[in-house]
């Protein structure tokens, strides 16, 4: 009997399988990338930060080539005016465009270049330092940007000044985005320490004090502890205070 039930639940587990290829796609996919993560993590430094940034680079390639075909037929409608009737800080502004707009070859070139380099950076940085932080994405992004600017001729005469420019230009965007997003991700943990107490006030209509507990760091488990005075402390006026208390008191067994 017990051989029966297994061998049914083997037979629809099969036909469910059948059923979604697009989930086992992924679950392939998924397996493929952390044996490919697995396996990456017990090479060499150097081994791992070619195999990064050439994966980086051909990523990068492939964003290049599709971006350069979209804007491919923008720039062919701009005529092209004669170099000698150019100054030098024109002829420097045309260039940039024409990196900015060039075909896919370029494009994928240039974006290989950046992504590559960028990819490879953080490797080594976070092999040398341990940990991924906004300084190591920083440098990665210095690196990557002053790169940018050599390999697709943004730089023009004066190169390697435009190419710090850029790299710093790159790091100051990079930390910016890097600090946000590290906020964002913080932002669901701090809030889960508060998840009752918010319902709390959310029923009783003081909701604008969510603020006081977290000051005061009054959070889920301190609620059965409350009193007057801790209450208090956070800057909470006597009525809410006392509509807060008695909630409390009456739902304490819930806590």
């Amino acid at each position: 009997m017990e051989g029966g039930k297994e061998q049914g639940m083997l037979v629809v587990t099969r036909l469910l399988a059948h059923q979604n290829p697009l989930e086992q796609l992924q679950a392939k996919f998924k397996e493929v990338e952390n044996g490919f993560k697995a396996w990456l993590d017990k090479q060499s430094m150097p081994v791992e930060a070619a195999v990064v940034t050439a994966t980086g680079a051909v990523q990068g390639a492939a964003i290049g080539a599709l971006m350069g075909t979209l804007t491919k037929d923008v720039s062919s409608s701009f005529p092209t005016p004669p170099q000698a009737s150019l100054n030098h800080q024109a002829m420097a502004s045309l260039k940039q465009a024409q990196a900015l707009s060039g075909g896919p070859w370029v494009q994928a070139r240039n974006f290989a270049v950046m992504t590559g380099v960028n990819a490879g950076l953080a490797c080594v940085m976070k092999r040398l330092r341990g940990k991924e932080d906004v300084q190591s994405s920083m440098v990665a992004a210095f690196g990557s940007g002053a790169m940018f600017s050599l390999v697709s001729g943004m730089g023009g005469p004066n190169q390697a000044a435009n190419a710090v420019t850029s790299g710093l230009f790159f790091a100051l965007i990079q930390g910016v985005l890097f600090q946000f997003g590290q906020k964002l991700s913080q932002s669901p943990v701090e809030d889960m320490y508060y998840s009752r107490t918010r319902s709390m006030l959310n029923s009783l209509g003081l909701q604008n004090y969510e603020k006081n507990f977290k000051k005061g760091l009054l959070t889920d488990n301190t609620l059965p502890l409350l009193t007057d005075s801790a209450l208090r402390d956070v800057k909470i006026p006597p009525g809410p205070r006392l509509l807060i208390l008695d909630h409390v008191q009456s739902f304490s067994s819930t806590f």
